[in-house]
């Protein structure tokens, strides 16, 4: 499977920053045997030496935020930039410690969480695939779909830099009976999400990054961009709608459950024509929650540059 310059620039940000396997192994050790308040006080700290000694990091933050934000200066830029490197820390820490709580405590952090469009287009029987971004809390998003509501949940994705870091993952999501399954070869891995669908169940997936060949263009922030292929195609050829969904922090820290307005691919155009129109409305309805919240979008390489 070929890569661009840009997915190699993302696994080597992940492989030697805060994604390897010492810091997340050190994050899950701490977040779980210290007090709340505490983690985010060691978080605070960390991210802003983080955001000071990571220069290359730190300047492909500033460069993402430029193109959400082209007006602002360079000192909000930089300002942003390390909001970002905290809310990223901060969502970490509230999803490794909601690994640990029940359906009592967890609820208390959600200050909105309507499943209602989900429930209706699962009533309709074809599954759902569940789209998002790299934005806000998405790994928070499925613990609460599966201990708030009792979804049955798949999460799609690619497998991480780090093997530990993907152990650490993996095992988080299975203590919830949330199956993860690493997308290998794009004809298998299809055909195994259309055998989910058939069977009405949930299947998630983040597309503003793309692997390899498996990329449609967009239009994002004005610039040409590679989405993730794959979830409109299926949607094409399964009938089964996608669904945006958002799991985003509130200044008070409680979170908002929120699903975007549902995507059906135009199964009566040619197929390049209605996957390309499907991925573009998502990321239309991405780039509206990025531009209010631009520090929740998480992105820590030039993700425009190749």
């Amino acid at each position: 499977m070929m890569r661009s310059d840009s997915n190699l620039s993302a696994i080597r940000w992940h492989a030697g920053a805060l994604n390897n396997g010492v810091v997340f192994g050190a994050t899950y050790y701490g977040v779980t045997h210290l007090p709340r308040a505490c983690s985010y006080a060691i978080g605070h700290v960390g991210t802003w030496l983080a955001y000071r000694l990571m220069q290359d990091g730190t300047h492909a933050v500033v460069d993402n935020l430029r193109a959400i934000r082209p007006q602002a200066s360079e000192r909000e830029l930089r300002y942003l930039a390390l909001l970002t490197y905290r809310s990223y820390a901060r969502d970490t820490i509230d999803f490794i410690r909601s690994l640990e709580m029940d359906r009592a405590r967890l609820a208390p952090m959600m200050a909105s969480f309507d499943a209602a469009a989900l429930d209706d287009l699962l009533a309709q029987g074809r599954g759902v695939l569940l789209v998002g971004g790299h934005f806000g809390n998405w790994e928070l998003g499925g613990v609460a779909l599966r201990l708030l509501h009792g979804y049955a949940l798949t999460v799609i994705g690619k497998a991480e830099a780090s093997p530990i870091v993907g152990a650490f993952r993996r095992r988080m999501r299975d203590s919830f009976g949330i199956e993860t399954l690493e997308i290998g070869q794009m004809l298998e891995t299809a055909l195994r999400i259309r055998g989910l669908l058939s069977a009405n169940r949930i299947v998630a997936m983040l597309l503003d990054r793309h692997i390899g060949r498996d990329c449609v263009e967009v239009t994002f922030f004005g610039r040409s961009t590679p989405f993730l292929r794959t979830p409109a195609m299926i949607g094409y050829l399964s009938g089964a709608p996608l669904l945006p969904a958002f799991m985003i922090r509130r200044p008070d820290g409680r979170f908002d459950g929120l699903f975007g307005e549902p995507i059906r691919v135009d199964a009566s155009q040619s197929t390049e024509k209605a996957v390309h129109a499907a991925t573009q409305t998502f990321a239309r309805q991405l780039e509206h929650h990025i531009r209010e919240r631009p520090h929740l979008w998480y992105q820590f390489y030039p993700y425009w540059r190749t």
